[in-house]
């Protein structure tokens, strides 16, 4: 079964108001495991951001101004998703923006049928919250360390975690957290793990590593991002 989970990030809270979509992070999952393929970019939202929006995700005018309008790769993002359940974290409010940038492009718009909230399901098993995507992933030990800022490729990373976790899906699936010393001590019961022939390869590609090194510097001389 093939999944997409999908994060984004935006110059504010509606799309009705004015505000535009500047990220768009998404992976794919086949039967609930990780299989590199993922869909990234930053795009250029043709007006200024608010430093309310920059203070959450980091995202400035200055370096999205290069980048390509949203129009310009709907098509490869629908392509990327086809008919696939996407699973959001609080679907709402990135399927507002999703297809308010479909409709601009004269796209179609994605139906609500075809979109899984984990938000909706994390109420319902823990109604008594919080259920943010920071707080389950204190609940379920998924270490979210890296998380300083929002970014939607690495939120959309965490979501798979938490999502297994939602659905029960992290035992049959062997478990996508990186959890270094629990596959130590599974390697060595079983004792005939093996290493790769050939390593995976990454899941970035050097465009999107420029990108991200382009940010980094927008982010002044003392960002932790700058220390060694």
């Amino acid at each position: 079964m093939r999944e997409i989970v999908l994060d984004t990030e935006t110059t504010g809270l509606k799309p009705e108001e004015g505000h535009r979509l500047v990220e768009v992070g998404a992976l794919e999952l086949l039967n609930k495991m990780p299989t590199g393929k993922v869909f990234h970019h930053y795009f250029n939202p043709e007006r200024d951001m608010p430093k309310e929006a920059e203070a959450v995700h980091g995202l400035t005018s200055t370096f999205l101004r290069d980048k390509p309008l949203f129009r310009s790769l709907a098509q490869d993002l629908l392509a990327f998703i086809g008919d696939t359940q996407l699973v959001i974290h609080n679907a709402s409010f990135d399927m507002a923006f999703i297809n308010a940038e479909l409709t601009m492009a004269g796209l179609p718009r994605i139906p609500p049928a075809q979109v899984i909230d984990t938000l909706q399901i994390a109420r319902t098993k823990h109604p008594m919250g919080p259920n943010s995507l920071d707080a389950l992933c204190r609940r379920y030990g998924i270490d979210n360390s890296g998380r300083i800022k929002h970014g939607a490729l690495l939120d959309s990373e965490l979501l798979a975690e938490v999502y297994l976790e939602l659905v029960g899906g992290r035992q049959t699936s062997l478990g996508l957290q990186a959890n270094r010393s629990q596959q130590q001590k599974v390697t060595a019961v079983q004792g005939n793990a093996r290493q790769r022939p050939e390593p995976l390869p990454p899941r970035l590609t050097e465009a999107e590593i420029a990108q991200h090194q382009a940010l980094v510097q927008t982010l002044g001389p003392q960002s932790v991002w700058l220390k060694s």
